[in-house]
């Protein structure tokens, strides 16, 4: 993702030390092998699910044709065999989203455990810093696509409707790919959200922070706000944005940048848009608003509409007029 880059710390850390992020070619050190492997298998997984996201076209013929003739027993089993194997998709993507939360919350562990600080971390283990970028990058990607695809909404709606109607009603039951009631609950609560992933991050951070209770909040903070931070260097500087090998890199950065921000927003008790913030979100805010609405209007959505303190009085009118 580009070449080596040279970021300068901002904030109480603008004259201290200068050190490297490497989101492209940083490999892992010995202590950092068995967690970066175990992150590794995730983060292989995350990215065939974004490939069966991209594909996913839904069952909304059959399911017209089912609604329109309701009286047609062959309409309605054509419709069913087609949705249950989507409904099993739909399943997968949820539970992968439970891996997804274990792996972002073993890395917040690994990059906040003393006795280096969060700005140490980043820079020693930077093997495992890129695996949480990749895990924020794929998270906001799903979640876009998620948000402008309402086949997977339309399709979980007729499954839990035809079940409730009659249990299938006599049709034939994909054992495979049946969800029982306890999962179709959960999952129901799961695609219901605008940007399911981020939700899931969000509250598996919030978690993170509340039950490691001898570990300082800043520790947690202070590491979303360095990323924030570094993302906002890559895509300001000119200098590092010419070295990018394509447009994706520039993409990539930018949903990093908005993943930690939203994070923040989450565990810090005033929120990332506050005066105090160690996020500077007047530039990046900027940054997005500068790109194409194609590039960055769902980003911004994200902020309009996922962080928790935007609307609180500490927040600027600059700042919520730049989102409206």
């Amino acid at each position: 993702m580009g070449n080596i880059l040279r970021v300068l710390a901002i904030t109480e850390l603008q004259h201290g030390p200068v050190f490297y992020l490497d989101f492209e070619d940083a490999q892992p050190k010995e202590a950092e092998a068995e967690l970066w492997s175990q992150v590794n298998t995730v983060l292989e997984e995350a990215r065939d699910i974004l490939a069966q996201l991209q594909v996913y076209t839904g069952a909304g013929e059959e399911i017209r044709q089912a609604i329109q003739n309701p009286n047609d027993g062959q309409m309605q089993q054509k419709a069913w065999d087609a949705v249950c194997p989507l409904v099993g998709k739909l399943k997968s993507f949820y539970e992968f989203s439970l891996r997804l939360e274990s792996a972002l919350r073993s890395l917040l562990e690994a990059l906040t455990s003393p006795p280096h600080s969060p700005i140490q971390h980043l820079e020693r283990e930077q093997a495992l810093a890129k695996q949480f970028a990749e895990i924020l990058h794929f998270t906001l990607s799903f979640d876009e696509l998620k948000m402008t695809n309402p086949a997977i909404q339309n399709d979980f709606s007729y499954y839990r409707r035809t079940v409730s109607r009659n249990r299938i009603n006599n049709m034939k039951l994909d054992t495979e790919n049946d969800v029982n009631n306890e999962m179709a609950n959960r999952m129901s609560l799961f695609y219901a959200e605008a940007t399911p992933m981020l939700k899931t991050l969000s509250n598996a951070t919030t978690k993170f922070v509340s039950e490691n209770t001898t570990l300082p909040l800043e520790e947690t903070t202070d590491c979303l706000s360095t990323m924030a931070s570094v993302c906002q260097v890559m895509l300001e500087s000119q200098e590092y944005k010419s070295r990018f090998n394509n447009t994706e890199t520039f993409l990539f950065c930018m949903r990093v940048m908005v993943g930690v921000i939203i994070l923040y927003d989450h565990v810090h008790p005033v929120g990332a848009f506050a005066k105090s913030s160690k996020i500077d979100m007047k530039g990046c805010i900027k940054i997005l608003k500068e790109q194409p609405p194609a590039c960055a209007e769902g980003l911004l959505n994200a902020l309009r509409y996922t962080t928790r303190h935007l609307n609180d009085d500490t927040t600027s009118k600059q700042l919520r007029s730049m989102l409206q």
